[in-house]
């Protein structure tokens, strides 16, 4: 008896997800296995969920990723992510509320950085049109829509910006397609067998790439020292990035110093190695933008990253983490300048009496347990079901 073209596909899945596992232990992915494997369940989360259950461009639904589970690819510690499915040939209509939302980009891409074909092929902030905190609005995407779809778009990709990280209401939003022809016909084997395969595909290439792309990012400079900075040549166009891999022992922290980014919205944050996630958002204060971190009385600004409380404002917390990734971005640059950001590793007792910031580094201690309990209030209420 031939076997349905589903249970095929089922079973290719399960060994490729059991040859994903094997991978994580063979080497050249980060030692701590264990938390390996648990990026590995979050991307078969992601990637089932996105090829089997939002693949129909016809009635797109929003599918909200890198939240507090479905984390991959370096994700802003101040946006939430929402993609759907579309076609360049499709009418569509997002509708919403902003609530506490401050900015979105909604960029029309064909497909994720991960995938044989990705890039942003154009992209419109909530500034742009006028929608401001607060606000309900409706967009028109696709023929004789406000926003045209460029040929080979796959999907409409929405990042909000929470700056300020209040415990309020997040936006909300839909999306529907106006050229819905009626119910969706049944499930066919074959075309599940086909998004299985593309799940699978779209696990091993996230959990291939990320690693390898910090990998070599590492490679190219060296620790505890700023790489120059990029723009993603297909990503954003708003967008500007500068890597720092640091390696820090217990007793020691690296002390950032820069001039104020010049741009509406900057922030520095902490990632792991291989699973490019944000280190424990809500439990620890791993990242701070332009609103969360003080120049100090010369107009610089100065982070330092350690294991444990330096006993000063700016503090990023690496989660015990001997290696990681800080990267300082800058979004919506008002000129062609880019900062310089240096570090330097000295002992945490020597922080606050370093000596190289006029009011101390990183401005006067902090409550800092007051501070991330604030934080964690909001990132519940951002990212509630």
């Amino acid at each position: 008896m031939t076997e349905p073209p589903e249970l095929v596909a089922w079973r290719d899945l399960c060994r490729r997800l059991e040859q994903a596992g094997a991978d994580l232990v063979a080497g050249g992915y980060p030692a701590d296995t264990a938390e390996g494997f648990a990026h590995l369940s979050e991307q078969v989360v992601c990637w089932l969920a996105w090829s089997v259950h939002h693949a129909d461009p016809r009635r797109p639904a929003f599918h909200r990723q890198n939240d507090l589970v479905t984390q991959w690819g370096g994700p802003n510690n101040e946006n939430v992510y929402r993609h759907a499915r579309i076609d360049p040939g499709l009418r569509y209509r997002i509708t919403g509320r902003m609530h506490s939302c401050e900015e979105f980009v909604l960029a029309l891409r064909a497909g994720f950085m991960h995938e044989p074909q990705w890039g942003t092929r154009r992209e419109v902030t909530a500034s742009e049109l006028g929608i401001a905190r607060g606000d309900e609005f409706e967009l028109l995407l696709g023929p004789g829509s406000t926003i045209e779809i460029p040929d080979g778009v796959a999907m409409v990709s929405i990042r909000e910006y929470y700056f300020d990280w209040r415990a309020e209401e997040p936006a909300t939003m839909v999306i529907e397609c106006l050229d819905e022809d009626g119910p969706a016909p049944p499930v066919v084997g074959r075309e599940l067998a086909a998004q299985l395969s593309a799940a699978a595909a779209s696990v091993e290439r996230s959990m291939s790439y990320w690693n390898t792309y910090m990998v070599d990012a590492r490679a190219e400079g060296a620790d505890n020292t700023f790489a120059a900075s990029q723009r993603l040549a297909k990503g954003l166009a708003v967008a500007r990035y500068a890597f720092c891999f640091w390696s820090l022992g217990p007793d020691e922290a690296l002390v950032v110093e820069t001039d104020p980014p010049d741009a509406r919205y900057w922030s520095f944050q902490l990632y792991s190695l291989g699973w490019f996630e944000p280190i424990d958002p809500p439990g620890r204060i791993t990242s701070r933008n332009h609103l969360q971190c003080p120049a100090d009385d010369d107009g610089r600004i100065r982070v330092v990253v350690a294991h444990r409380d330096p006993g000063v404002g700016n503090w990023l917390d690496t989660g015990s983490r001997r290696d990681g990734l800080l990267t300082l971005r800058w979004f919506w640059p008002t000129g062609d300048a880019a900062p310089v950001p240096s570090a330097s590793v000295v002992a945490v007792s020597d922080v606050a009496v370093s000596g190289v910031a006029a009011s101390g580094v990183g401005g006067p201690p902090a409550d800092h347990r007051a501070e991330q309990a604030a934080r964690r209030r909001h990132v519940a209420w951002r990212f509630r079901v």
